[in-house]
């Protein structure tokens, strides 16, 4: 099966919103998608704050040879670094609070009385 990163098109009449995904590249524009790795909203008056991305989802699909889109690559080029640097920052979020838990459920309860 050939995958495509590419965007398929939501949102209403004069106010399209895109879900960047991962799909067969024989499906339509609007078909059924295998995983969907972000959004596009070109309505956003801030720039920084259109564009949501999954980075090491999208790096999985380009590893095993998913051909991203001329606008996919775009969008990635300009924003895959800043979701990268939010990625890496959730997941020692997420590690941080796993050993908090860790040494939580280690430590003895303290005696009641």
């Amino acid at each position: 099966m050939a995958v495509r990163i590419r965007m398929k098109q939501m949102g209403r009449t004069h106010r399209h919103y895109y879900r960047i995904v991962a799909i067969d590249h024989r499906q339509p524009r609007d078909g059924k998608v295998i995983e969907e790795l972000g959004t596009y909203d070109p309505h956003v008056t801030e720039k920084s704050e259109r564009v949501t991305l999954l980075p090491s989802r999208i790096k999985y699909w380009q590893s095993v040879g998913a051909k991203a889109s001329e606008h996919c690559e775009a969008i990635f080029k300009n924003f895959m670094k800043k979701w990268e640097e939010i990625e890496a920052a959730n997941a020692a979020k997420a590690a941080e609070e796993a050993a908090a838990k860790a040494a939580e459920a280690a430590a003895p309860a303290a005696p009641t009385a």
